[in-house]
């Protein structure tokens, strides 16, 4: 979808807290799998650990970072995942279930074609 709408709209991913943290709540897929963070104790590690993941994930979408105190989770409620859509008068267009079982990416391109008429 970002590569078929990337000319028309935004598109952000915002890194948020680090779900599982090696020194808070591990999960034995992310052992497994080698993503094994600490919890970040300033933005800059919190930025550092970011990149990694866009980086390791290949994730395309421009990247941006929440700070230390999660405003932008606990404004949007983005944990664990969610998708939004916000119009070009900064309104809330579209928001998804949590994901990435909530998730309906035929809903957000139905969003988007709305927004954009």
């Amino acid at each position: 979808m970002y590569r078929e709408y990337r000319d028309r709209a935004a598109f952000y991913i915002v890194y948020i807290q680090e779900a599982h943290p090696v020194d808070l709540w591990q999960v034995s897929a992310n052992v497994k799998d080698e993503v094994l963070f600490a919890n970040p104790k300033s933005d800059s590690e919190r930025t550092t650990v970011a990149a990694s993941c866009v980086r390791d994930l290949g994730i395309e979408l421009p990247a941006l970072v929440d700070n230390l105190q999660d405003t932008t989770e606990a404004d949007y409620s983005g944990w664990p995942d969610r998708l939004y859509l916000i119009d070009v008068e900064g309104r809330v267009a579209y928001k998804s279930k949590p994901g990435p079982f909530g998730f309906k990416p035929d809903e957000l391109r139905a969003a988007l074609n709305r927004v954009m008429n």
